[in-house]
């Protein structure tokens, strides 16, 4: 248990984790479009899941 802790903590989940919260506030007032939320989204959760399964 310890040891995810410790892996969720990292600066790149940190960072995904962030992004992924601006960009669904964004989308939420408006700000930008939801096909743009949407590439954006998949472009962020596909780069740290792509880094995950290579460190495995």
């Amino acid at each position: 248990m310890k040891e995810r802790m410790n892996k969720l903590l990292t600066v790149k989940s940190i960072m995904t984790l962030l992004i992924t919260a601006v960009f669904c506030y964004l989308a939420a007032v408006g700000r930008i479009m939801p096909d743009q939320f949407i590439v954006i989204f998949t472009t962020i959760v596909g780069f740290y899941f792509g880094t995950q399964k290579v460190k495995e």
